[in-house]
Order: structure tokens, then sequence, then C-alpha cells
């Protein structure tokens, strides 16, 4: 699924689990209020929310009532194994295609790198 296709809460979940990875959000670390990254990236409450909730139904991170939601110590390495594991099913076998399609080599993507 091209990135123009996905659900807004899925490119929401995408940015926000680059986050992590990228150690944005660290563990440990409060995510932004509901309404503060629905404001910063033009989106509608509910759908920021939908995201957070697939990150708490995954355990990566939790609730402190009063407080907020905050990145739980171990999510980043379990999120990287689900993103790569992800990865190579879904989408690194249509990359491949492409790459054997346009007849290119791996030393042709390393050149360039």
């Amino acid at each position: 699924m091209n990135n123009q296709s996905k659900p807004v809460y899925l490119k929401l979940r995408d940015q926000i689990a680059a986050a992590i990875l990228d150690g944005t959000y660290a563990e440990g670390a409060m995510l932004p209020s509901v309404r503060a990254l629905a404001a910063q990236e033009g989106a509608n409450p509910l759908t920021v929310a939908k995201a957070y909730q697939q990150f708490q139904a995954d355990g990566l991170v939790a609730v402190q009532r009063g407080v907020g939601m905050y990145v739980v110590a171990g999510a980043t390495e379990r999120l990287r194994r689900s993103e790569r594991e992800q990865f190579v099913q879904e989408e690194w076998p249509l990359i491949r295609e492409r790459i054997d399609r346009l007849g290119l080599r791996a030393q042709d993507l390393l050149a360039d790198a």
C-alpha cells in the first residue's frame, strides 16, 4: 500500500513509530497529548486517538492517569522487530520485484548510496 492510499491514522502511526525508533520519543518519554498532536499535524483528534490506541494495544505505550501517555521500557526493540518483519514480509517483495523488473543490480543501488 503506498503512502497516498493509507488512512490518516496509519500515516500518523508510521510517523509516531519512526519517532520512537529514532529516539525522538525515547522509552519513558511522554507522547504529545492527543489534542497537541492533532493540532500539530492538522488531524482530527479522534484520528490521533485511534493511532495512539494501536500503540497501546500493542503494549508499546501506557497511560498514566492524569499525566498522559508514555513509551514503555523495551518498546523500541519490540517495535523495531515488528517493523522489520512487516518490511520483509510486505514491502521488500514489492521492492525486489521492481528491482528485478528494472534490471538493477545491488552494485547499482549501492553506488548511489
